[in-house]
């Protein structure tokens, strides 16, 4: 069922974003403060609006996607939000989103925080996920064209929910590229190809790894950190052998240095017998 909807903030982001309703047969107003960024949405059926208030206007479903908070709220500070969905889809933090929340609804509109959890060129495309927190009500009107968009997941009324939830996603991909940024380091030191190692050694042995996350994940959930596996005082050792051999080869460890720092000190709580899920403890 088409739907009148705004987009607002008309970035590479936005743009997909708008891109994708339009090929869904919705009637999309789009604005941007730069108005040139919205000539090729015009060109694809897209209304372009000359004020963010003259965007909002003919809307039920309003979608944001600017550079930070403090910019969504300028952006809207003067328009008249009553009876509307603000769908925020700007990146930011928790705390960010509950004020944004408590805002938007001092101005009559319900409120939902979207965490995207992918790049621009993925909107509408398999493996695109945008996370929703906020009012459940809003999600359930409006679920049908936010899928347009990405799969859409709402994870619950806390509109900080979806930007945690995304902050931590982002937080294991991090991770993940430190590890890879210290292996590959040490890899070139032996001047063995890098590009073989990545794709017949490392990525199908992280995919296997990868599978005993749940497991860790439920441990974290009970509290019950014995392990039959490698206990930290054993990762204790292993992760000195290799911050000893980084140096060794010439290679800074620095990535390793804080996994090291609470792999001691919890060891030295006496702890030493439990698997890595204890770790979550410490932090």
């Amino acid at each position: 069922m088409s739907e009148n909807i705004s987009v607002l903030g008309l970035g590479l982001m936005g743009s997909a974003l708008a891109e994708s309703l339009l090929a869904a047969g919705h009637r999309v107003t789009v604005w941007n403060r730069s108005p040139a960024k919205a000539q090729p949405l015009v060109a694809k059926g897209a209304t372009a609006a000359a004020t963010p208030a003259e965007a909002v206007g003919p809307s039920d479903l309003v979608i944001v996607c600017v550079l930070d908070y403090p910019a969504v709220r300028e952006v809207l500070d003067d328009v008249s939000l009553a009876g509307r969905v603000v769908a925020n889809l700007t990146t930011g933090r928790p705390a960010e989103a509950r004020e944004t929340a408590s805002w938007a609804a001092e101005r009559g509109a319900d409120y939902l925080d979207g965490g995207i959890m992918a790049v621009p060129y993925m909107i509408a495309k398999p493996g695109a996920l945008i996370l929703y927190s906020g009012s459940q009500a809003a999600y359930d009107r409006h679920e049908q064209a936010l899928a347009v968009m990405a799969e859409p997941r709402y994870v619950g009324t806390d509109p900080g929910l979806a930007p945690l939830l995304d902050l931590a996603m982002l937080t294991g991909m991090y991770g993940q590229i430190a590890g890879f940024l210290e292996a590959a380091a040490l890899v070139s030191s032996a001047k063995y190809p890098l590009t073989e190692f990545t794709s017949t050694l490392l990525v199908p042995w992280l995919n296997a790894m990868a599978a005993g996350k749940p497991a860790m994940a439920a441990a974290m959930e009970s509290g019950d950190h014995r392990t039959e596996v490698s206990n930290l005082e054993i990762n204790r050792v292993g992760v000195d052998n290799l911050i000893r051999t980084f140096r060794e080869q010439g290679v800074r460890p620095d990535l390793l240095i804080p996994m090291k720092t609470i792999l001691d000190q919890r060891v030295a709580r006496g702890l030493g017998h439990e698997g890595l899920s204890g770790l979550v403890e410490e932090l």
